[in-house]
């Protein structure tokens, strides 16, 4: 058992590193679909992702989520929410990379943790430890010091923290799994989405049929780049803990940060450097806290008191390693 049970983290591990390597590596990707626009990209990305996803339902036959949504308004709604989230954030990430913003982009991905906490505690009215509120001061005084650096807020990193931080907080409410999650998102995106294209397509402005085959299958492949690493993430969930996968996470912005640096060559005055420095010394109190948490209720999960069955609340940094 313990043999298998090592296997088991050893795939989740493999997992977790191919998703938020991916996701790491994507910059690599879009520059690949020009002379395409950001929206039109969005609209092939919002259309073929569907495409795909059915397809992996269709393998692994999942589909009684399907008639239990589809019977609670609510959560359509949310849903919707999530759809129209989630768009933002795919639109201002193409645009973005493809604009020579790599680096503000990764800065996004840095602090997304922090607005989630913000987040929790605006919204949900959590409470925060000192450490906690150690590390969010600090990265809104980097904020303060990479606006000045930019001449300007870092809006494209806001807009993607902002984003993707309100997204995890909707899929919360869902409480659908990725695959199923995407899927109906998707579906809702696909007539929009489909509306645009053929618009564009009437117009004569679409690249889809007037860029040659590989410019049309590049376009096509948004929906695997778009899937692929979210089966990989949710084939990691199961098999290694929490505070693994908020450790994996980093891995994200880190390659991204990286690419822009050394491949997109992006500038990085002195004022930036000194305010991702403080955006990491931020992340650097956020995961010890929560290494440190975690740690403590494994300690008492294996004491008498694990005995009884108690429901406890989640941390504010937990809420974040889940978004």
């Amino acid at each position: 058992m313990a043999g298998a049970s090592k296997g088991e983290h050893r795939i989740g591990l493999l997992n977790g590193f191919a998703a938020y390597g991916a996701w790491g590596l994507v910059p690599l990707y879009w520059p690949l679909l020009k002379p395409a626009g950001a929206v039109e990209v969005l609209a092939h990305r919002m259309a073929w992702s569907l495409l795909f996803v059915v397809a992996a339902l269709l393998f692994v036959r999942r589909w009684a989520w399907v008639g239990e949504l589809l019977r609670q308004p609510k959560r359509l709604a949310l849903i919707a929410v999530a759809a129209a989230v989630i768009t933002v954030n795919w639109g201002v990430y193409i645009w973005a990379v493809n604009s020579g913003h790599v680096v503000e982009a990764s800065l996004g991905y840095f602090i997304n943790p922090l607005v989630t906490i913000a987040m929790g505690v605006l919204l949900l009215k959590e409470r925060l430890r000192p450490v906690q509120w150690a590390a969010v001061a600090t990265g809104f005084a980097a904020v303060v010091i990479l606006t000045i650096g930019y001449g300007r807020p870092p809006w494209i990193s806001l807009c993607l923290a902002f984003s993707f931080a309100t997204y995890g907080l909707v899929k919360k409410k869902v409480a659908l799994g990725g695959i199923e999650s995407l899927a109906a998102e998707t579906a809702i995106l696909f007539l929009p989405a489909l509306g645009y294209l053929l618009w564009l397509t009437a117009q004569g402005r679409s690249t889809f049929t007037t860029e040659g085959a590989g410019h049309g299958a590049l376009l096509a492949s948004t929906g695997i780049v778009t899937a692929l690493p979210l089966v990989c993430f949710g084939a990691a969930a199961i098999r290694v803990p929490l505070s693994t996968l908020g450790l994996l996470q980093y891995l994200t912005p880190v390659f991204q940060f990286l690419l822009g640096i050394l491949y997109f060559h992006e500038a990085m005055p002195p004022e930036r450097w000194a305010g991702f420095a403080l955006v990491w010394v931020a992340l650097l109190l956020l995961t010890g806290n929560a290494l440190h948490a975690a740690r403590g209720q494994r300690k008492a999960a294996a004491g008498p008191a694990a005995a009884v069955d108690t429901p406890r609340a989640k941390t504010p940094d937990q809420a974040s390693l889940e978004a």
